[in-house]
Protein backbone atom coordinates (compact mmCIF):
# COMPACT_ATOMS: atom_id res chain seq x y z
CA UNK A 1 0.00 0.00 0.00
CA UNK A 2 1.25 3.36 -0.75
CA UNK A 3 1.86 5.98 1.81
CA UNK A 4 0.45 9.93 1.01
CA UNK A 5 1.31 13.16 1.68
CA UNK A 6 -0.45 16.06 0.75
CA UNK A 7 1.06 19.29 0.41
CA UNK A 8 -0.55 22.36 1.78
CA UNK A 9 -1.42 23.48 -2.16
CA UNK A 10 -3.26 20.02 -1.97
CA UNK A 11 -5.33 20.82 0.86
CA UNK A 12 -6.07 24.40 0.35
CA UNK A 13 -7.48 23.48 -3.29
CA UNK A 14 -9.41 20.15 -2.23
CA UNK A 15 -10.92 22.45 0.42
CA UNK A 16 -12.44 24.67 -2.25
CA UNK A 17 -14.06 21.55 -4.54
CA UNK A 18 -17.56 21.08 -4.72
CA UNK A 19 -18.58 18.13 -2.20
CA UNK A 20 -19.53 15.67 -5.03
CA UNK A 21 -16.20 16.09 -6.63
CA UNK A 22 -14.18 15.36 -2.85
CA UNK A 23 -15.90 12.31 -2.63
CA UNK A 24 -14.75 11.33 -6.01
CA UNK A 25 -11.00 12.30 -4.78
CA UNK A 26 -11.51 9.79 -2.17
CA UNK A 27 -12.77 6.84 -4.16
CA UNK A 28 -9.90 7.57 -6.20
CA UNK A 29 -7.48 8.22 -3.53
CA UNK A 30 -8.40 4.52 -2.28
CA UNK A 31 -7.56 2.89 -5.59
CA UNK A 32 -4.37 4.92 -6.07
CA UNK A 33 -3.21 3.72 -2.24
CA UNK A 34 -3.88 -0.50 -3.42
CA UNK A 35 -2.79 0.34 -7.47
CA UNK A 36 -1.30 3.93 -8.48
CA UNK A 37 -1.51 1.84 -11.73
CA UNK A 38 -4.85 0.88 -12.09
CA UNK A 39 -6.59 1.78 -15.62
CA UNK A 40 -9.61 3.20 -14.04
CA UNK A 41 -7.13 6.36 -12.83
CA UNK A 42 -6.19 6.96 -16.30
CA UNK A 43 -2.68 7.78 -15.09
CA UNK A 44 0.29 9.61 -17.17
CA UNK A 45 3.55 11.07 -16.39
CA UNK A 46 3.86 14.66 -17.08
CA UNK A 47 5.82 16.28 -19.82
CA UNK A 48 8.05 19.14 -20.20
CA UNK A 49 8.55 21.60 -17.32
CA UNK A 50 6.38 18.96 -15.38
CA UNK A 51 8.29 16.19 -16.41
CA UNK A 52 9.19 14.95 -12.79
CA UNK A 53 5.37 14.46 -11.75
CA UNK A 54 2.56 12.16 -12.45
CA UNK A 55 -1.35 12.66 -12.80
CA UNK A 56 -4.77 11.01 -12.62
CA UNK A 57 -8.13 11.89 -13.43
CA UNK A 58 -10.85 11.89 -10.38
CA UNK A 59 -13.67 12.64 -13.66
CA UNK A 60 -13.00 14.54 -16.89
CA UNK A 61 -12.38 17.65 -15.59
CA UNK A 62 -10.54 17.12 -12.45
CA UNK A 63 -6.82 15.99 -12.40
CA UNK A 64 -4.81 15.31 -9.03
CA UNK A 65 -1.27 15.88 -10.04
CA UNK A 66 1.45 14.06 -7.85
CA UNK A 67 5.06 12.93 -7.74
CA UNK A 68 6.64 9.66 -6.37
CA UNK A 69 9.20 10.13 -3.74
CA UNK A 70 11.18 7.34 -3.94
CA UNK A 71 11.97 4.37 -6.27
CA UNK A 72 10.26 2.07 -5.18
CA UNK A 73 7.07 4.17 -5.55
CA UNK A 74 5.94 3.18 -2.15
CA UNK A 75 5.29 7.09 -1.29
CA UNK A 76 3.83 9.64 -2.96
CA UNK A 77 3.39 12.99 -2.36
CA UNK A 78 -0.20 14.63 -3.57
CA UNK A 79 0.60 18.35 -5.59
CA UNK A 80 -2.16 19.71 -6.31
CA UNK A 81 -5.99 19.60 -7.64
CA UNK A 82 -8.15 21.14 -9.89
CA UNK A 83 -9.12 21.36 -14.19
CA UNK A 84 -6.61 21.49 -16.37
CA UNK A 85 -5.49 25.01 -15.30
CA UNK A 86 -3.14 23.42 -13.04
CA UNK A 87 -1.00 22.68 -15.92
CA UNK A 88 -0.76 26.63 -16.37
Amino acid sequence: MIEIYLTSYFKKAFRKLPKNIKEKVEEKEKIFKINPFDVVLNMHKLHGKYKNYWSFSVDNSYRVMFQFLNATKTKAAFIIIGTHEIYK
